[in-house]
């Protein structure tokens, strides 16, 4: 394959931005039938928007962080569903890229391949020979019935009683699905269980975890890449909290949409726009969207930076990532939920985008890796001197 330049980083995001009306148009399907629609899926394929992470020897782009996160934040402008679905694709696509060579060769033979995955280690594989065996169940598995193949987190668990952590790549057709996606954000992220019942996985699609969580994997191909030289935890941390930063925007969007011609009820003001209020409320939001924004692009500026410089990770930076995510999931919820107290009564109608755009960035704030107590709690601990209470780093 030849392989071409990759489109600059201005002309991606342009084609995120073309894409918002379509999303917006099929939000409401998206969420009703807690799935992407198809033409949500052919265009995000036909914009080449999956293909970010993808190597470029199999026709990506190898986009950097920042560029990433510019195009995810385009998409939550439009649906927040959406973007969160393209952005675990892209960390399971990354992460796919850490595989031996001859299993990418493998997986991306299809250009348009689809790629979820899930950092729970809930399932366990048993050695045996040219594989292990693997028992499990993972939920919260986005866009996983959508997907040809999963990076799913499991154990080992070895002969003398130790248990390690690993990464599996498995077909999507060799697990079962369990819709039990009923929730009240992020609907369409289709973010449903998936079962594994005595699934063979060869060895070659067996990742070890700590390696990986130390910036080592076993592709010879990427190697030199500077995309692969970025550590896991800080990519998939900056990959998502894209997201809020755009759901953010889109709640102001949202809001302005809807200004012309509203009225306060039950006050004299014939027009909200003149309200004093509304001034606060328009300034108090701009400013947390800027300080989320702030947030997600230094971590994203660190990863690009560190990357291209090869540098080594020390544990406040990578805790910071941790930090910044939390940021953003903290400012754009409470710039969030200013615009939404100033839309009134009507906005609980199910047409408005504002009740949708807080239901997910609440749904968003409440994740395990995402939650601000728990990032800003992990990183006061390190600057306190203290030892760190996770892995996840």
């Amino acid at each position: 394959m030849t392989i071409a330049d990759a489109p600059s980083r201005s002309e991606l995001v342009r084609r995120a931005s073309e894409l918002v009306p379509l999303l917006k148009k099929h939000a409401i399907w998206t969420e009703e039938n807690r799935r992407l629609h198809d033409d949500t899926i052919e265009a995000l394929t036909y914009s080449g928007l999956l293909k970010l992470r993808v190597p470029r020897r199999y026709g990506g782009y190898e986009a950097d962080m920042t560029t990433v996160v510019d195009v995810l934040g385009e998409l939550a402008r439009g649906d927040g569903s959406t973007a969160w679905v393209t952005a675990v694709w892209a960390i399971s696509t990354w992460m796919t890229g850490l595989f031996p060579d001859e299993v990418q060769d493998e997986v991306f033979a299809d250009p348009d391949v689809r790629i979820s995955g899930i950092l729970s280690p809930t399932a366990v594989g048993v050695p045996t020979e040219g594989g292990i065996i693997l028992n499990g169940k993972w939920g919260f598995n986005t866009g996983s019935t959508q997907s040809k193949w999963n990076t799913n987190a499991a154990v080992i668990a070895h002969p003398n009683g130790e248990f390690e952590p690993i990464m599996v790549l498995v077909p999507i057709d060799e697990l079962q699905v369990i819709d039990d996606w009923h929730t009240a954000g992020l609907r369409g992220t289709g973010s449903v269980s998936t079962i594994a019942k005595d699934v063979f996985v060869p060895s070659a699609r067996v990742l070890p975890m700590v390696p990986v969580l130390q910036g080592q994997h076993l592709s010879v191909a990427n190697a030199d890449s500077p995309l692969y030289k970025a550590p896991f935890m800080p990519t998939a941390c900056t990959t998502v909290a894209a997201v809020p930063a755009g759901l953010a925007k889109a709640a102001k969007d949202a809001f302005f949409e809807r200004l012309p011609g509203r009225k306060i009820t039950y006050t004299a003001y014939e027009s909200q726009k003149d309200a004093p209020i509304t001034h606060f409320q328009v300034a108090e939001a701009t400013i947390k969207i800027d300080e989320a924004d702030f947030h997600v692009h230094r971590a994203a500026g660190m990863l690009d930076t560190k990357s291209v410089a090869d540098e080594e990770w020390t544990l406040e930076e990578r805790a910071r990532v941790r930090l910044d995510m939390g940021a953003v999931c903290q400012r754009a919820k409470e710039a969030v939920d200013i615009l939404n107290t100033a839309s009134g009564g009507s906005s609980v109608h199910t047409d408005v985008p504002i009740q949708r755009i807080e239901r997910d960035v609440q749904t968003i704030n409440l994740h395990a890796i995402m939650h601000p107590n728990t990032n800003l709690e992990l990183y006061g601990r390190i600057a306190c001197g203290l030892e760190p209470n996770t892995n996840y780093l």
